[in-house]
């Protein structure tokens, strides 16, 4: 890839597992020529994990290790296949030839998240996501680009988050400072400034310790609509404990995963006997709190709040957001045309748009790195 050249018109394939890695997202994405602002998503959907599959990695994402190489090699492939089914029943459903779809772009799944600067050994920063993008290519016949985020963290980037390129090229206003919030299993926001440069950085958890807790004490895999939340009331000196974590107190640029915040985690700040229906109203509002706050922080004056992700569908954060946040509108990107659950996976779409192209998919700014830089890695379609 020696030169640059117009991003493509056309079909892309976008896909990601999360950090809650409550299933894989999948969007197919048309181009229009030049311009990265103009795209629609054709058809968006989420394909659950195998149950065994989703446990180990999980585990492995919280921190655990794996078995062995072996384990860990087969687990690589596992989900690469999972991955590639995926995309090959978005297309049927859709009713589109592989050979019209330019490219997929697979994120894959984040077993561990070790930048620089992060509170960790800095000496050798790593991230690592698995889902070999050469069986994506194999089994669905698509050319693939996997592997965005190694190259910012060789650049001494955190690597993440990738996608206020993306969200500055849909999002921004020249009228008004805005900000792109994800709200995924670790929240993320996009600042997107009038005048000035994008930013964009974690704040923490929005979903994960609110979908581990329901899962252990309703057996479920998320509280729906934060009904679970709601029947409890907040501990204020539980979530004083929780904020006093000093990974909230870093500056940008920062990312964290589930290997940071996790159950183990909550649980060594508790007492003992809180009610779980407490615990839960705690963690919400620990969501709810640590978003606002690193928001006032670093963007005081927004006058807008977009918001995507899984967590928009959890109606008692995003009116606590709202509630906190009184000076500016929190609402969804389907204001603006962007499906709230395939926002992040139309991003990978349009980084693999940009890698095809030669073009630079990180911002500096953004995640620390260098420089611009071409990201991921493309395995032909054969």
């Amino acid at each position: 890839m020696s030169e640059t050249s117009t991003p493509a018109a056309g079909l892309f394939l976008g896909m990601i597992s999360g950090t809650s890695a409550d299933g894989i997202d999948a969007a197919l994405v048309r181009f229009e020529a030049g311009a990265p602002t103009r795209c629609e998503l054709v058809l968006g959907r989420t394909y659950a994990w195998d149950a065994a599959l989703r446990e180990r990695l999980v585990a492995l994402g919280q921190g655990g290790d794996a078995r062995s190489l072996e384990e860990l090699g087969t687990l690589d492939i596992q989900t690469a296949e999972a991955f590639a089914a995926a995309a090959q029943a978005l297309l049927a459903e859709a009713g589109v030839a592989a050979s019209a779809v330019a490219a997929i772009g697979s994120h894959g799944q984040t077993v561990r998240h070790r930048p620089a600067g992060a509170g960790f050994d800095g000496r050798h920063p790593f991230t690592w996501q698995i889902g070999d993008g050469a069986v994506i290519a194999e089994r669905s016949g698509i050319a693939t680009v996997a592997d965005f985020r190694r190259r910012d963290v060789a650049a001494g980037g955190h690597g993440a988050p990738l996608m206020p390129a993306f969200h500055a090229a849909l999002l921004g206003s020249p009228a008004q400072d805005r900000a792109a919030l994800n709200l995924g299993g670790i929240a993320n926001f996009t600042l997107l400034p009038a005048r000035g440069e994008v930013r964009g950085f974690d704040t923490g958890p929005a979903n994960c310790l609110m979908d581990a807790w329901a899962l252990r004490h309703l057996g479920q895999a998320f509280d729906a609509d934060g009904a679970f939340a709601a029947q409890g009331r907040v501990d204020a000196d539980l979530l004083a404990r929780l904020l006093d974590e000093p990974w909230f107190a870093l500056a940008p640029p920062k990312s964290t995963g589930r290997e940071q915040f996790h159950l183990a985690w909550v649980e060594a700040r508790l007492r003992g006997g809180e009610r779980p229906q407490d615990v839960q109203a705690t963690l919400l509002e620990l969501s709810a709190v640590s978003i606002v706050q690193a928001l006032r922080a670093q963007q005081p004056a927004t006058q807008r709040v977009l918001a995507c992700g899984g967590g928009v569908r959890n109606g008692a954060l995003l009116a606590r957001l709202a509630a906190l946040l009184p000076e500016a509108v929190v609402e969804t990107t389907a204001a603006y045309g962007l499906d709230p659950d395939f926002v992040e996976a139309m991003g990978f779409a349009w980084l693999a748009r940009q890698t095809l192209a030669g073009l630079p998919g990180n911002l500096p700014s953004v995640t620390g790195a260098r420089g611009l830089r071409v990201l991921g890695t493309v395995h032909p379609a054969a």
